[in-house]
């Protein structure tokens, strides 16, 4: 099962309180947070936004290798992680927009925006399209840090 999680260094920032966070295997995603919980939450959406750009740059995603004991595991939103598994598993299946719009029996338009990294898309549409890839979407629940 593929997750869309990456291993994330919270250090002091120059500033009292501040947390700075960065991914040593997304260096694209870089932010800060006042204390603790700002930090996850912002690292969460820096690293969304940063892995969402890999595909509109024609870039596969970074293979999440980091480990130390340091370092905390921050996962994409939801809706990020259905959007960037619709994205690989497109660019895995080698066909046209219109060949996946006619296995889903949606219109091409349709199917492009659902492809498109910078629209928000509604997770029975991701789970369509995946279902079309030969994929499906697993769900799971953990404890909150």
């Amino acid at each position: 099962m593929k997750t869309y999680a990456y291993a994330a260094e919270f250090e002091p920032g120059d500033r009292r309180g501040v947390i700075v966070v960065s991914f040593p295997d997304v260096p694209e995603a870089i932010t800060q947070g006042d204390d603790m919980a700002d930090a996850r939450a912002q690292a969460e959406e820096a690293l969304g936004l940063a892995l969402l750009s890999y595909p509109q740059r024609g870039l596969p995603l970074p293979k999440a290798k980091a480990k130390a004991k340091r370092l905390i595991t921050i996962a994409v939103a939801p809706e990020v992680a259905a959007k960037l598994a619709v994205l690989e598993a497109f660019a895995l299946a080698g066909i046209s927009k219109s060949e996946l719009a006619r296995r889903m029996e949606k219109d091409e338009k349709e199917v492009r925006r659902i492809l498109d990294p910078r629209h928000a898309t509604k997770l029975p549409a991701m789970v369509d399209a995946l279902r079309a890839l030969g994929k499906r979407l697993v769900i799971g629940v953990e404890e909150a840090a």
